[in-house]
């Protein structure tokens, strides 16, 4: 592996497309072709960016230090096995894989060829995510709750909203939380697309931690906030405005409606603007290069999955014991 780095991405879709924008303009980083199933869509993008454009994503791995795949996810386990396989580096988009015994393999297939696996949560790279962990705010939580809503978009409906929204804020708190979940509630409805476009879900973590996870994809206005209940703070993060709220004790006291309570002080964290995708994919890249680890490890989405398949069990259960 040379000091420059070939990279390529298998699925030049909406986000595969940005996935090649972003290694073009990578330092260190050759973007050396583009793979798509749709011959038309990888040759614009191929065309846009100068470089090769290729049907089957196999003739392109000889060329390969590292990938993205970004292909829908029934495809993702044979896709990255093959890269695996090939001895290329790989930064899979979540979900890592439909089942969790693909997902199992991948992680097998990774450690026996010692290539890094990536995979593609990219909330952990929002603005927020960083700045909340940058202050050393994060102690303990005992309450969480997400919101992560959204208007229709003719895009992702492969998969249910579990898979395609609320795998995102299970993975943040599995991230926050640090303990093993030990109960599951999971709610959720089919409207328009034939797949459970509306989910809750209730988490019971070890630790005693509980959180309770919202999404929809078919809200009529986006809402994206996670909040956070500690023992000494109430922390809430807005991923649409990027902003950190905190809440905590103060010393002294206040009048609410006449009544005299301990005062609380509220303060806005910092939160230094990036882009996400570029931030994970520069990550990505440090891990080919062994600068650190993976952020995000095969073993990281495997976790996420895991729950967010306990997740659509206890859904379809709920689904078959509402009368007819």
């Amino acid at each position: 592996m040379g000091n420059v780095l070939a990279a390529g991405v298998i699925g030049v879709g909406y986000l595969g497309r940005f996935h090649a924008q972003k290694y073009a303009r990578m330092p260190g980083v050759r973007l050396a072709g583009v793979a798509d199933l749709n011959p038309e869509r990888a040759r614009r993008v191929g065309g846009e960016l100068g470089v090769p454009s290729v049907a089957d994503f196999q003739t392109l791995l000889p060329e390969l230090d590292l990938v993205s795949v970004v292909t829908p996810t029934q495809n993702h386990s044979a896709v990255v096995a093959a890269c695996l396989r090939a001895g290329v580096h790989v930064m899979v988009e979540k979900p890592m894989t439909a089942t969790l015994e693909e997902a199992r393999e991948l992680i097998a297939l990774a450690e026996a060829h010692r290539r890094v696996l990536q995979v593609g949560h990219i909330k952990r790279f929002h603005p927020t995510v960083c700045a909340l962990q940058a202050s050393g705010l994060l102690d303990k939580p005992r309450f969480i709750e997400c919101h992560r809503l959204a208007p229709f978009k003719n895009r992702a409906l492969d998969v249910d909203v579990v898979l395609d929204l609320m795998i995102h804020d299970v993975d943040l708190i599995l991230h926050f939380v640090g303990s093993q979940v030990v109960d599951v509630e999971a709610v959720g409805a089919e409207v328009v697309t034939g797949r459970v476009d509306i989910a809750h879900a209730r988490l019971r973590f070890a630790n005693g931690c509980i959180a309770h996870v919202a999404a929809s994809r078919l809200a009529r206005e986006a809402r994206r906030q996670t909040r956070i209940f500690q023992v000494d703070a109430m922390i809430e993060l807005d991923f649409s405005e990027q902003t950190v709220m905190v809440r905590k004790r103060g010393s002294g006291e206040m009048v609410l409606d006449g009544v005299r309570l301990p005062a609380i002080v509220e303060s806005r964290l910092p939160v230094p603007r990036h882009d996400p995708l570029e931030e994970e994919l520069r990550s990505f890249v440090g891990a080919v290069r062994g600068e650190h680890p993976p952020v995000v490890s095969g073993s990281d989405g495997y976790a996420a999955l895991e729950v967010v398949t306990a997740i659509r069990r206890e859904i379809a259960a709920f689904t078959r014991d509402i009368p007819a």
